[in-house]
């Protein structure tokens, strides 16, 4: 786990995340290439302040399980939903099944993710977690994704994933991927 200034702490099956949104990820674009799979549900938090005044590590716990709990309505599990970042800065990616592709913008040194496909761009964060990495966004690109890329038509299931976001103050939601 990572920590420092402005530094993002939260439970993620267990593990820490650290620097996600401020002072980088710990994650090298080298590390970031490669199939990697959806594992859970994961959420953080923009600082320790907004994570302490959530309630801590329950409050991120509650998040993910709730989390969890819409994804599995909506239908994303570990067999349809999956991200592959090629070295020259392409990505496939299929969420709830739905094939989607383009380039990424990936920077290492504030861990801060641009997927582009089509004339979509969703900004997001990647952290290194206990076992793999946190693919995280703000309730508004979170709601995108799912939308527009992902094709969900459930759609009391994806206002509850925004809503999940912006209840709980400088959350970021999204999904643990495992190689």
């Amino acid at each position: 786990s990572y920590t420092g200034t402005g530094s993002i702490l939260s439970s993620v099956l267990g593990g820490v995340l650290g620097n996600v949104l401020f002072g980088g990820s710990g994650l090298t674009a080298s590390s970031l290439v490669g199939d990697w799979n959806y594992n859970n549900a994961s959420a953080a938090f923009t600082t320790q302040n907004t994570l302490n005044k959530a309630g801590g590590e329950a409050a991120v716990s509650s998040l993910i399980s709730s989390l969890a709990s819409n994804y599995q309505n909506i239908g994303i599990n570990k067999n349809n939903t999956e991200f592959d970042f090629g070295a020259n800065n392409t990505f496939s990616a299929k969420v709830n099944g739905i094939p989607f592709n383009g380039t990424y913008i990936y920077n290492e040194a504030t861990g801060e993710l641009t997927l582009k496909s089509g004339n979509q761009s969703i900004k997001g964060n990647v952290a290194r977690t206990q076992n793999g990495i946190a693919l995280i966004f703000d309730s508004k690109q979170m709601v995108t994704m799912l939308l527009n890329c992902g094709k969900v038509t459930n759609k009391a299931a994806i206002e509850a994933v925004g809503k999940l976001a912006k209840t709980a103050d400088g959350a970021r939601v999204g999904f643990e991927l495992t190689k």
